[in-house]
């Protein structure tokens, strides 16, 4: 048999399965030096410390930036619990503080009294496919550097967070089967290259596990909690759903769903800028939208503030109007 018949001929079983392995114990064997076990402290009513929770983190830098989901630091009624322990698979401990915090994405920061850690290098969870193998890292049940590998098993999943009085939900949340259990929040959710693409948050189910994506959205997020220790957002102060354009509109602004309002908060941007229960709005500066997430996407950051023509329809009849809207309250 010739050296090129055995290099073409397909692998078999075992050389497959080794290859995987390969693959797993690489990834994790990079990725945990830089994955925290956290144990989360509180107060009791005389002072003392308490455990008030655990998870895991992600250092996002050598000088001691930390990576978690949101819940996992929560403190009583969803109130920031401050302080903790950050545990690393060589032994090292480290007391960190949280930055801030951002439920309604369900992603915080930490930071960590000293520096010299090892960074996780950050990927992209837009460039992901169904199937692709990933590996979830983590400390389930307080076991530290545990590994669980599977695939991506559905993209753009979403997830309903929620913030005082505010609901919204996160978009394009990773699907896995790699196997998730309580303190595996926070964690990461690695591609075969070694990029965390997701941090781990949720149990759906058995057998399924959800991940909030690193993308470009989430790196804003991360970015602001970073520097401000806060999120800010654009509100307009309506209740809406989601409602089909009218047939008679569809030719000008495409068929599907628009944002039908249904309250009106008083003194609010959309109080001020004339809105009305029952207007379809259709879109904001001249972007149609075609659901409640694209107008949350619309009024981030640079939203705030500024004047912003919002397009509706009011029996029957086109309408422009101006807004301006002011930051969601926390």
């Amino acid at each position: 048999m010739s050296a090129t018949s055995i290099t073409d001929r397909p692998p078999t079983e075992q050389e497959a399965l080794d290859a995987y392995s390969v693959t797993v114990s690489s990834v994790a064997e990079q990725l945990a030096p830089s994955v925290a076990n956290l144990r989360v402290v509180g107060r009791r009513r005389n002072g003392a410390e308490a455990p008030a929770g655990a998870g895991s983190g992600i250092v996002l830098s050598p000088d001691g930036f930390l990576l978690t989901s949101a819940h996992v630091i929560a403190g009583h009624r969803g109130h920031g619990t401050r302080k903790g322990v950050a545990s690393f698979v060589d032994g090292t401990e480290l007391r960190f503080e949280t930055v801030g915090s951002d439920p309604l994405t369900d992603l915080a920061v930490l930071r960590t009294e000293h520096g010299g850690l090892q960074p996780a290098a950050l990927g992209d969870a837009e460039t992901l496919r169904v199937g692709q193998l990933v590996v979830a890292i983590g400390n389930p049940h307080g076991f530290a550097g545990s590994v669980t590998a599977g695939v991506v098993s559905a993209l753009g999943r979403s997830l309903r967070a929620r913030e005082g009085e505010t609901v919204r939900t996160i978009d394009n949340v990773i699907q896995t089967d790699a196997a998730l259990n309580p303190g595996n929040s926070g964690g990461a959710l690695v591609t075969s290259a070694g990029k965390v693409v997701g941090v781990n948050t949720a149990v759906a189910g058995l057998g399924l596990g959800l991940a909030v994506p690193i993308n470009h959205a989430t790196r804003r997020v991360i970015g602001a909690l970073i520097t401000d220790g806060r999120v800010r957002r654009g509100y307009l102060g309506i209740a809406a759903a989601p409602r089909p354009i009218p047939p008679a509109h569809r030719e000008r602004y495409a068929a599907g769903d628009a944002v039908e309002v249904s309250q009106i908060v008083p003194d609010s941007g959309a109080d001020r800028g004339g809105l009305q229960p029952g207007d379809l709005i259709v879109e904001l500066d001249g972007r149609r939208l075609f659901g409640i997430a694209d107008l949350q996407a619309a009024l981030e950051t640079d939203g705030i503030g500024s004047r912003i023509v919002v397009t509706v329809l009011r029996a029957g009849l086109e309408r422009k109007l101006i807004v301006v809207p002011t930051e969601l309250p926390r």
